[in-house]
């Protein structure tokens, strides 16, 4: 039963639930993208190894990747707009959690802060699916990508406000950046309640459907899942690493903060026609083009450390991970049906945050004992994969075809 705010406008509530849902990924993503900027610069100060710098964001990343299975199943149990309100309150315990460690310097309490926010993040990324739960198979790809556009308001709130916010409680750096990320989750707590997505209770049938590894078998959901493991792990390990380099390289930490701004720019503006790209094209071009733009990146980030370079790669990393994983993320809805979704998302999910949060922990160290263009050269044989994994599954439509 809907509380009487959330009135039913519509048979259809999909364009509403897109809209609510591209807010709620601006919020979030705002926080994330805010976290991004300076956590790993707050780990620094307070870590006894800088190699231990982005630690909290490797727990982060590490705990997205644990509460990715428990967050489908409980939706699954209390539906879409409940869970995604429990995910927001762990996303407001962790923002306050990290403004106390900041006070205290307490780099113990700033990593349980971490596992908050991200326990927060596993929800988050169910929104992409939430949104096409309720669309047309036509409008899924446009539906999943148009929430990802939130994140376009992300790109100007996140890093702005860890501009804003660094000196908000001087002399004590940063602590402001973590009370606006609680915040921000307040904010996408309040708006999830006017989402309109129809609680399924299908008990008898949630462990039906056809075998788990059976599923994962298909050809359609190992490029798929590869696509989204490889997109975003690539992308995160550079991104992570950025704020460390440009600071590293004398380059001002709101310089670094603006990187990050066009890199979440890159990220989400995109999505506004991602959806429109696939429909005309198809998945796989798509696919091949987020692939070769991330290699590019890698090109620009070795050619020079100049704040240009560092602007330009970013934004065109922000777009090759979009391309890869709205795409990986449409092409996987083909792979299942209705009774299998809640297994099937949890698993591609777990799949993707575990390679991205070995990206995380493993970026400082990368970046502190080789440099920046080992940390860039070190993604480019898994996106050759990625390209390679396109050319096979082709092959194996192309044989099917004709079988």
């Amino acid at each position: 039963m809907l509380p009487a705010m959330t009135l039913v406008i519509s048979r259809d509530p999909t364009k509403k639930n897109v809209l609510v849902l591209a807010l709620c990924q601006a919020f979030a993503m705002a926080s994330t993208s805010l976290l991004m900027t300076m956590a790993a610069l707050v780990g620094t100060t307070m870590a006894d190894d800088p190699n231990l710098a982005t630690l909290p964001l490797a727990l982060q990343f590490g705990m997205m990747m644990v509460a990715t299975v428990p967050a489908s199943l409980l939706m699954r149990r209390i539906g879409r707009r409940w869970g995604f309100t429990v995910g927001a309150c762990f996303g407001v315990v962790g923002g306050l959690l990290g403004m106390v460690a900041v006070f205290q310097a307490n780099f113990l309490l700033l990593n349980v802060a971490a596992t908050f926010t991200g326990t927060a993040a596993a929800f988050t990324m169910y929104y992409r699916f939430a949104a096409a739960d309720t669309a047309s198979d036509a409008f899924k790809s446009k539906a999943i990508s148009l929430v990802l556009a939130g994140g376009v308001l992300a790109a100007v709130i996140g890093p702005q406000l860890a501009k804003l916010t660094r000196d908000l409680f001087d002399p004590v750096e940063f602590a402001g950046g973590y009370l606006a990320v609680a915040l921000l989750q307040l904010l996408a707590m309040a708006l999830m309640q006017f989402v309109e997505i129809p609680h399924q209770r299908v008990d008898k049938s949630a462990h039906g459907g056809r075998p788990l590894l059976e599923i994962m078998a298909q050809p359609k959901f190992i490029v798929a899942a590869f696509c989204g493991m490889v997109g975003y792990g690539a992308m995160n390990l550079i991104m992570v690493a950025t704020p460390l380099a440009m600071v590293a390289g004398s380059h001002a930490f709101n310089d670094a903060a603006s990187v990050i701004q066009f890199h979440v720019l890159g990220m989400y503006a995109p999505s506004f026609f991602t959806g429109a790209l696939i429909h005309r094209f198809g998945l796989k071009p798509i696919l091949t083009t987020g692939a070769l733009l991330m290699i590019a990146t890698i090109a620009i980030n070795v050619s020079g450390s100049a704040f240009g370079n560092f602007a330009v790669s970013l934004i065109i990393l922000g777009l090759g991970w979009n391309f890869l994983f709205v795409g990986g993320s449409t092409l996987l809805t083909a792979t299942y049906r209705e009774e299998e979704k809640a297994r099937v998302q949890a698993a591609n999910d777990l799949l993707v945050f575990s390679t991205v949060t070995v990206s995380a922990f493993s970026s400082g160290a990368l970046f502190n004992a080789f440099g920046w263009e080992v940390v860039n050269l070190s993604v480019a044989l898994p996106l050759v994969l990625v390209l390679l994994s396109l050319v096979w599954l082709a092959g194996k439509q192309r044989a099917r075809a004709t079988a």
